[in-house]
């Protein structure tokens, strides 16, 4: 009878999880239900030149993730330094107090202003994952990364529609407010519900409680090929959004049905990633990170092939499926790897450098794209094939398996 209670710590580690997985759901999806109304919001604000509509919401979209690059490994070293918890708090209220803020603006500028802010203070999304895969038993580490992931992903598939029925009902400030709310409720989460010390971190050696460099992170086993997988990954994801609803008119899509075919696209990407993430750790009890990592590399390159190839739409729709497979399976399985060869006294310098090579992937893509996009819609599928080709083979050649 007894042999089937869980252990005081084995509850105390899921609730830990618990706890960090809703409140990147919470995070991810507050901060999607008003960002994609930016545009409009800033027309609301008197700017009424759509070129420069245009220009104020390119910036504001992109300083964010840019900031947020740059100092994204240096919250992870505090967090190494001073607690992880204590860390994702400070993002979180700021994060809550800004957002609330932007729903009293008067000026674009306030608002470039308040996301320039946002990204010097953002940082909980990658330490969320070293807090993921240290609360979990290391060989529960994969599950607890994936799930992590697929609640960060699964959140910006839900805001756009919580955001678009905020606008009808509320208007665009009272969506800010609501985004505000929902970053407060990850906060209350995060604060009753994760206990730093019921942790399955390990304790440092003396001989490695020196400071930790950014440096020696780099030297860790497969860390800078993980760098430019998760980089590769993140830059073949984000490519679509300049040019795929071009792309579904130009294969002979009504232009009235393209934002509905656009959509679903998407939709379907986003959701089969979330499985991706899911599924991976499943799939590494069966086979290696490297193996892994560059299956759904590969799968990816096949996916993106498919869908450059052919303008029916069922085929569209699964080679859509096959992509957000691949890119989730994928991304998992590089994070997993780097956790487990990363001290736990630098989980979150390591996991802020690889959330910077993501965020940096996921701020150049989109030019890139835009790019490519102009010399020919095709060429961005020919170069995401050729990426994901190429990192499927460096990772089966290259990577040592750190299983």
């Amino acid at each position: 009878m007894t042999g089937s209670v869980a252990s005081p710590h084995s509850f105390a580690w899921r609730r830990n999880l618990f706890a960090v997985t809703a409140t990147s759901f919470m995070g991810y999806t507050g901060f999607t239900i008003a960002m994609p109304f930016l545009p409009m919001f800033i027309a609301q604000l008197g700017v009424s030149d759509v070129g420069r509509v245009a220009l104020w919401t390119g910036f504001s979209l992109g300083i964010t993730p840019g900031l947020t690059a740059l100092l994204s490994p240096v919250w992870g070293r505090l967090a190494d330094r001073f607690g992880r918890k204590i860390m994702v708090e400070r993002s979180l209220v700021s994060f809550m107090v800004l957002m609330a803020a932007m729903a009293f603006v008067t000026r674009a500028w306030h608002v470039l202003a308040l996301r320039a802010a946002q990204g010097l203070f953002a940082g909980y999304g990658s330490i969320s994952i070293a807090m993921a895969a240290e609360s979990a038993p290391r060989e529960k580490m994969p599950q607890a990364i994936g799930l992590v992931q697929t609640a960060q992903r699964l959140g910006p598939g839900v805001g756009p529609v919580i955001g678009g029925l905020l606008a009808a009902f509320v208007g665009l400030r009272g969506a800010f407010l609501v985004t505000a709310a929902f970053y407060g409720v990850g906060l209350l989460l995060v604060f009753f519900l994760y206990d730093e010390r019921s942790t399955h971190a390990t304790p440092p050696e003396p001989r490695d409680r020196g400071r930790v460099t950014f440096r020696s992170v780099l030297a860790f086993e497969n860390f800078i090929l993980l760098m430019a997988v998760i980089f590769g990954i993140q830059f073949v994801d984000r490519s679509f959004g300049p040019i795929l609803p071009l792309y579904i008119e130009h294969v002979g899509v009504t232009s009235s049905r393209v934002p509905l075919v656009a959509g679903a696209l998407f939709s379907i990407m986003a959701g089969t990633g979330a499985l991706g993430h899911h599924f991976c750790g499943r799939l590494l009890t069966r086979l290696s990170t490297r193996a892994v990592v560059a299956g759904g590399a590969a799968v990816a390159a096949l996916g993106c092939a498919l869908l450059g190839a052919t303008g029916n739409l069922a085929a569209m729709m699964a080679a859509s499926a096959v992509i957000g497979i691949g890119i989730g399976a994928a991304m998992t399985a590089a994070y997993t790897a780097a956790g487990a060869v990363i001290p736990s006294g630098a989980h979150g310098t390591g996991f802020g450098v690889l959330t910077s090579a993501s965020l940096t992937g996921m701020a150049v893509s989109p030019v890139v794209a835009g790019f490519l996009g102009a010399t020919g819609i095709r060429a961005v599928f020919i170069v995401d094939v050729g990426l994901m080709g190429f990192l499927a083979l460096i990772v089966r050649s290259e990577m040592i398996s750190s299983d």
